[in-house]
């Protein structure tokens, strides 16, 4: 799998200086401050010139000789069949006597990909990003002294693009990565990027921490991401970022392209998320907290607004009864500003930041109440499924026909990447060929009215479609945050 290039926009600006008349003024007295600040530049020693070998001999090399057997290279087949598009419509079919056994039949051909991964536990376990194994039929780990071997899949986790694999060396203890905690480090510390780039081989780059807690980057739905300027290419994805003691301080997995090359802007997954996901596949199940809130980012108005020293923060827009948030104190109107003494600059820093706890025990988090500081405790636990979800399979002459629908609760929204305050009747699954996917429902879809009634719950929208009238359907659904009426034929 290619590193997936993201869009950016450059601008040029150009800067030009006019000269302007010559005028003759007196010279202004020198403050003494200043004319200390110059005796003292004056007085500083020259910068040394290397002038040995021992002096240029900066290198790396121990680093490297200890991460590298660490990072491997991962690599995918899968097998997909295509056929000509006329070929899938029936009508088609029949009319130009397409025989979908003949020539026409749908062709098998071979998926590749490449892409690269880090030991964390010796016994085997190896962390990637989730779109370098995509929907792989087989997965290969080749080591860095070339061993290779199958991989089984421990748990993918698409909202955080992690995926977990599981290689067996025998009795054989491998080489591994130790994490480092990604929030000691500071914009400006020498990192190092190790990956298989285009497929050439492991290799390394060298760069810094351009940037932290990147939250304006679409990459997947926890937006909080180190920056770097470390070369990271296509084949980069789910190696290496390894700061100069030799730690895991990020998993790399996009850049900024024009061209589908490096230009000095990557991205990699901070190693706190990175431990909590492995932690959650390797132990049985990934869960996460869930606070009960919703919460939006202050703004530059808000603040004045509230009377802030600047625009930082999540501020609080709704609190669930009986949640976590509300017992834990939380009101409307709170902007909280740290979990657990880490800084909350925006509402995806928030979500980050609860999405790294365990969910069990509690955590402290700190809120500005009527411009004061006030420090709560927050009770973790992973979010419930409240009311149960009833998956349903709809059937019967009608385009919702094949969908599977459920009672939307706070763990049903965290599967489908929905606002975990969500409710009503949502999408869980559709059908291959029925006629759901063929009107384009999707999962994560929320039905909200059918045959122009409200629907609430899956009883209510089979009731809503036992008492429709014959023929078309008119149907209202909420995607994305928007809400789309339509008219559905059988």
């Amino acid at each position: 799998m290619t590193q997936r290039p993201l869009p950016i926009v450059a601008a040029l600006v150009a800067v030009a200086c006019a000269g302007a008349p010559a005028m003759r003024a007196e010279p202004a007295p020198v403050p003494d401050t200043a004319r200390t600040a110059v005796l003292e530049l004056a007085q500083a020693p020259a910068p040394r010139v290397p002038t040995t070998r021992a002096d240029l001999a900066v290198t790396f090399a121990p680093v490297v000789r200890a991460a590298a057997p660490a990072v491997v290279n991962i690599y995918t087949r899968r097998v997909v069949r295509t056929a000509p598009p006329l070929l899938a419509d029936p009508f088609f079919r029949r009319f130009f006597g397409l025989d979908p056994d003949g020539p026409f039949a749908p062709q098998e051909r071979v998926q590749t990909s490449l892409g690269s991964g880090v030991i964390v536990d010796p016994s085997g376990v190896v962390v990637t990003n989730n779109h370098v194994i995509g929907e792989a039929d087989e997965i290969t780990v080749v080591l860095a002294d070339r061993r290779e071997f199958a991989a089984r899949i421990l748990g993918r986790d698409p909202r955080t693009d992690l995926a977990v694999l599981r290689i067996d060396p025998g009795r054989e203890r491998l080489p591994t990565l130790a994490f480092r905690d990604s929030d000691e480090i500071e914009v400006g510390d020498i990192v190092l990027a190790i990956g298989n780039p285009f497929g050439v081989g492991q290799t390394v780059t060298q760069g810094i921490v351009s940037a932290l807690a990147r939250t304006g980057v679409g990459i997947s739905d926890y937006k909080f991401f180190i920056q770097t300027d470390a070369a990271i290419n296509p084949g980069n994805s789910g190696g290496a970022l390894v700061t100069t003691d030799g730690r895991l301080v990020g998993i790399n997995t996009a850049i900024f392209s024009r061209s589908g090359g490096s230009i000095g802007i990557g991205f990699a997954i901070p190693s706190n998320m990175v431990r909590r996901v492995v932690a959650g596949f390797t132990g049985g199940g990934l869960a996460r907290p869930w606070l009960g809130l919703r919460a939006d980012t202050v703004t530059a108005e808000m603040a004045q607004a509230l009377g802030l020293a600047r625009p930082s923060g999540a501020i609080v827009a709704e609190v669930a009864p009986g949640s976590p948030a509300a017992r834990a104190g939380i009101r409307r109107g709170d902007v909280i500003t740290a979990i657990d003494g880490r800084p909350v600059e925006d509402a995806e820093a928030l979500r980050f930041r609860i999405a790294t706890q365990p969910t069990r025990g509690s955590t402290q988090v700190t809120v500005l109440r009527g411009g004061r500081p006030t420090a709560l405790t927050l009770p973790l636990e992973p979010p419930p499924e409240d009311p149960p979800r009833r998956a349903t399979l709809l059937r019967g002459p009608h385009a919702l026909a094949g969908a599977v629908v459920g009672n939307l609760s706070p763990a049903l929204a965290d599967e489908l990447g929905l606002d975990l305050l969500e409710r009503g009747v949502a999408v869980i699954e559709v059908r291959e060929g029925s006629p759901a996917a063929r009107v384009g429902l999707r999962p994560g879809d929320i039905i909200l009215r059918i045959a122009g009634q409200e629907v609430g719950s899956v009883e209510a929208a089979q009731g809503a479609l036992e008492r429709r009238r014959p023929g078309p359907l008119r149907v209202a659904i909420r995607r994305e945050g928007r809400v789309m009426e339509a008219t559905l034929a059988g």
